[in-house]
Formats: structure tokens, C-alpha cells, sequence
């Protein structure tokens, strides 16, 4: 399937060090939706807000479920290898950002 093939790719091009433990599946599923719909445009709160969606589930009760904008800045940095990941393989695949936006480079 292509979203498990995206989310494949992904996982590929994040640190070893920075990925989650047990079953993150369904978290690198998002991350490719967040592929298709943003492209390189991706952003630290977009990886955020998928994170936060998935952790839901497993505990809802962590203390990172709230916005990325109320995150301490070294929180927020925990976001980049997967920035930087799926901009890597939206790029890879020629994904673009929908018409209208552009590459942000602050994140």
C-alpha cells in the first residue's frame, strides 16, 4: 500500500536514536498523510500534532499532549529528525507543497 510504503521510507530516514519504541506504525502512517498533504512543507508542530494523535492512544495522560506552541524548546527540537525526514523523502519524490506555500527552512 503507498501510505505504508511512504511511511517505510520515512522510518528509513529518521536517526535510530530518535525513533520511538514498540509499534510506531501507525505513527509513520501519519507522517505519510502529512507527506501527501504538505510535501516539503512540513513543520514542526504539523510532526507534533501527528504525535499527538498517536500518543492518545497509548497514554493519554503524557505530559507532551498539549500545543507545540506551549512545548519548552528542547521538546520542540525532538521534532526535527522527523522534519527532516519527511521533507527528505517528500523531496526524494518530488511531493511538493500544495500551490501557494513554500519551504519554510526555520524548522
Amino acid at each position: 500500500m503507498y501510505i505504508d510504503e511512504l511511511a517505510t521510507a520515512i522510518r528509513a530516514a529518521v536517526p535510530p536514536e530518535a525513533l520511538p519504541e514498540g509499534d510506531a506504525s501507525g505513527l509513520f502512517r501519519l507522517y505519510a498523510v502529512l507527506l501527501l498533504a504538505k510535501g516539503q512543507d512540513v513543520e514542526r508542530a504539523d510532526v507534533h500534532n501527528a504525535w499527538v494523535t498517536w500518543m492518545a492512544d497509548r497514554d493519554s495522560g503524557h505530559e507532551a499532549l498539549v500545543p507545540f506552541s506551549e512545548l519548552d524548546p528542547a521538546t520542540q527540537e525532538e521534532d526535527s529528525p522527523y522534519v527532516v525526514a519527511i521533507r527528505r523523502v517528500a523531496e526524494a519524490r518530488a511531493v511538493r507543497a500544495p500551490e501557494g506555500r513554500q519551504h519554510r527552512s526555520d524548522d
